[in-house]
This record gives structure tokens, C-alpha cells and sequence, in this order.
């Protein structure tokens, strides 16, 4: 593995203006001296644009002395925007977690997966092909595994049975970096990230519109009869993998060929713990009424109801994490009440 310090590099950070996004680029502001960050955020309106504006103006205050830090309203799918922007600022690290995201979403929706994940996908492969990068790491997701009945599910398992076209694109985004990485010699490292949450979430996960839907004395679905087990991923555990894995680029070598091994990883970042969905909902409610976004006396039993699996859904998620211990020294280890906690707080203060 290939250390890279970080300190006074050009990161590029794709859909920074999303939940992940933005909170490594606070957390790259903390931790990186004297870098310039570049944030590219289409700020699409797959969920409430508000959201994203008020994860940016939190960014913009916070940008230490030092650190140059550009935002720009720009799509990944569109290559002459990805060009002009490596042509400019020639990152040498670069961050892909502008993506299409959803299962269910890409039921009804396939054309934006397509776009985004495949073709904006492959703009950026192509950049880092053409102004050659240190390190390319990119989200992947734990929807890869599909339907695997082998848990918890590990990097090396075969991963040949996507059940939603948003898995699909992901698998994708791995083959497409395993043969850059092999014909142009592209450090790349793809994240499988489970469940994530926390504050100022994305309003389409499952934590954030049970929220939404209580505060509205609304009905809400547990699927699968709530027989889901659920491998939920603090937020600043994902942030904190992606820092650790920034930092160590897979090795370039040469094969016995005389062509170069493919310098390419994937890891999973998880929580190694699955949640059963009932639980999960019920720390939920007891975290809501004590931060008072619900009344004491909230009736939860009137306001549930268990109904069958979905299609693209899966019953199972739970992550392996044994090669990031090893290779980074690192296991998400967020109790989840700690973190719907947080959440509940964010919650009563951003919408109060």
C-alpha cells in the first residue's frame, strides 16, 4: 500500500453537497492543512434541494485559514464539466460519492442510474486517466451482495445477482475501476457502505421519512413484517473509513507479464452488527420523544404497520470488516442509539 499524505494535496470530492459528501469535506477541513477541496454537486431535486443548500452554507462557514475550497454546480454525466474541472485543478486525489441513489427509486426512475452512476461514472475513470491521480476511491454499496445467503457478507464473495438496477450500476462502477485500474494503472479503491445515517441524512432513508411520517401522525410500513435485519452505519464512521482509506493507495505493480497488476481494492464499511428493523423503529420513537420531535404519549402501536418485502429489497445486510481492520486499523463502531440520538437532535433543531 502507497501512503499518501493529504496535507496540501487538490482533493476532488464528487456530490459534496450530499450527505457523505459533506460531512468528509467538514471532516477533511478539520483534519488537512493548507489543501485546495473541490466540490462538484449537480444539487439535483431526487429530495428536498433545501436540504443540500443548508449542508453547503454549513461548508462555507467553516473553511479553515488555508484551505482553498471551490464549489461547483455541475454534473458528473457531463464530460466536458469533468474535464474542464481535472484540466483545472488536477486533483490528485479524487473522492466519487455523486451517485444516483435508492433502490426503489430505480424501479421507476432507471434513466437518472444510468446517467449518473454509468456514464458519470465512466467521465471520471476517464479524468483520472487523462490527468493520472494518486488515488480514485469511489462509493460502491452493500446492495451488491444481492440476495447472498452467506453473512456476513465478505469482499471476496461473489457478488453475480443484483436484485435492483441501483445494485447493478454499482457492480458496475467496480468492474469499470478494476479495468482502469489494470490498462491505465489507476490506483482505485471502491467503499461498500452499509445503511448509513445520522443527522441531516437523506430524506429517502428509511429513519428519516418514519420521522417525517410520526411527526405527521402518518402510518409507517415496516416491510418484510420487520423481519429486515439491517447493518445501520453511523455517518462519521463512514467519513472516518474514508479518510483512512484515502491515505493508502493499493500498491502499483508489475505482474510477471511485465504488465502492470490492476492496483485495486474494495472494502466493506459497516457496522458488523445487524439491527432487526422492529428495534431499530423503537429506539427510533424512544429517541424522538426525548428529544420532543413526538409527545410523551405518542401511540406507536396506532401508528405502525407490518407489511411484505418489496421488490430490490433484501431481508439481510452485514458486513464483513476484517480487511479494513487489518489494512487500516479501523471498525465502525457507533452504538446505534448513540446515533439516532444525534439524528433526533439534528431533527428537533432543523425543523423546529
Amino acid at each position: 500500500m502507497d501512503k499518501i499524505n493529504l496535507n496540501g494535496k487538490t482533493i476532488l470530492v464528487t456530490g459534496g453537497a450530499g450527505f457523505i459528501g459533506s460531512n468528509l469535506i467538514k471532516r477533511l477541513f478539520k483534519d488537512v492543512q493548507g489543501a485546495t477541496i473541490v466540490n462538484i454537486d449537480n444539487m439535483n431535486s431526487y429530495y428536498d434541494v433545501a436540504l443540500k443548500q443548508w449542508r453547503l452554507d454549513e461548508l462555507d462557514g467553516l473553511v479553515p485559514e488555508g484551505t482553498d475550497y471551490h464549489f461547483v454546480k455541475g454534473d458528473i454525466a457531463d464530460k466536458t464539466t469533468i474535464d474542464g474541472l481535472f484540466e483545472q485543478y488536477k486533483p490528485a486525489v479524487v473522492v466519487n460519492l455523486a451517485a444516483q441513489a435508492g433502490v426503489r427509486y430505480s424501479i421507476t426512475n432507471p434513466d437518472a442510474y444510468i446517467q449518473s452512476n454509468l456514464i458519470g461514472f465512466y467521465n471520471i475513470l476517464e479524468a483520472c486517466r487523462n490527468w493520472p491521480v494518486e488515488h480514485l476511491v469511489y462509493a460502491s454499496s452493500s446492495s451488491v451482495y444481492g440476495t447472498n445467503k452467506k453473512v456476513p457478507y465478505a469482499t471476496d464473495d461473489k457478488v453475480d445477482n443484483p436484485v435492483s438496477l441501483y445494485a447493478a450500476t454499482k457492480k458496475s462502477n467496480e468492474l469499470m475501476a478494476h479495468a482502469y485500474s489494470k490498462l491505465y494503472n489507476i490506483p482505485s479503491t471502491g467503499l461498500r457502505f452499509f445503511t448509513v445515517y445520522g443527522p441531516a441524512g437523506r430524506p429517502d432513508m428509511a429513519y428519516f421519512g418514519f420521522t417525517d411520517k410520526l411527526r405527521r401522525g402518518e402510518t409507517i410500513q415496516i416491510f418484510n413484517f420487520g423481519n429486515c435485519m439491517r447493518d445501520f452505519t453511523y455517518v462519521d464512521d463512514i467519513v472516518e473509513g474514508v479518510v483512512r482509506v484515502m491515505q493508502g493507495a493499493p500498491s502499483k505493480q508489475t505482474g510477471d507479464d511485465g504488465l502492470p497488476l490492476p492496483p485495486y481494492a474494495v472494502y466493506n464499511i459497516g457496522n458488523n452488527q445487524p439491527e432487526n428493523l422492529l428495534n431499530f423503529v423503537d429506539i427510533l420513537q424512544q429517541e424522538l420523544i426525548r428529544a420532543k420531535v413526538l409527545p410523551e404519549d405518542y401511540d406507536f402501536e396506532a401508528h405502525k404497520q407490518l407489511v411484505p418485502m418489496q421488490p430490490g429489497d433484501v431481508p439481510t445486510t452485514y458486513a464483513d470488516t476484517t480487511a479494513l481492520e487489518r489494512d487500516f486499523a479501523f471498525k465502525p463502531s457507533t452504538p446505534l442509539r448513540t446515533g439516532l440520538r444525534h439524528f433526533a437532535e439534528w431533527y428537533k433543531t432543523f425543523y423546529s
